[in-house]
């Protein structure tokens, strides 16, 4: 059963058939953000280092996770680590990853709500949360340097959003 198929039943059982019916009029949309994967330290590449190992298996369970999920667009920062976080889910939607400047956050988010698409947003600790708040209109803390297992779901319905903060159950093979 598809992704949407599952949605629609469930917003049936629980009697939300408006709903249904404003996503088909682009009044209901989903932005999913993420942290990058985990990076591979080393002295040589500080500033943009690439994925570790594990780091490429967590984004390809991302690209698993988003599997029937509809996405209309993917953004990352100009960095490596995130470039390569959304790939697989870019090659396998076959969606081509937008850049976007972290340190213009405000304006990407309303960018995001203007377009009204449903999108993979790859960021960083200190940017994925802070543009999660913005969307919904609330300040959100921070990811600790070592969490990479959040994907912050942002549902939009006309003016109003709202956050749901899911936990992956990835465990690295290396």
């Amino acid at each position: 059963m598809s992704f949407k198929n599952y949605i629609i039943i469930v917003f049936a059982i629980l009697g939300l058939q408006h709903v249904v019916n404003a996503q088909e009029n682009d009044e209901l949309f989903t932005i999913y953000l993420v942290r990058h994967a985990e990076k591979e330290l080393s002295p040589d590449n500080r500033k943009n280092p690439s994925l570790s190992p594990c780091g490429l298996q967590r984004a390809e369970s991302l690209s698993d996770f988003l599997e029937d999920v509809p996405l209309e667009a993917i953004y990352s920062t100009n960095y490596t680590r995130t470039k390569s976080t959304a790939q697989p889910t870019s090659i396998a939607k076959q969606i081509e990853v937008n850049i976007y400047n972290p340190s213009k956050l405000k304006d990407f988010a309303k960018s995001l709500l203007e377009s009204k698409e449903d999108a993979l947003v790859v960021g960083h600790s200190n940017t994925t949360a802070a543009l999660a708040g913005l969307l919904i209109g609330e300040k959100l803390e921070t990811i600790n340097e070592k969490t990479y297992n959040r994907i912050y779901q942002v549902v939009i319905h006309k003016d109003s959003g709202r956050l749901h903060i899911l936990r992956t159950a990835f465990t690295c093979n290396h």
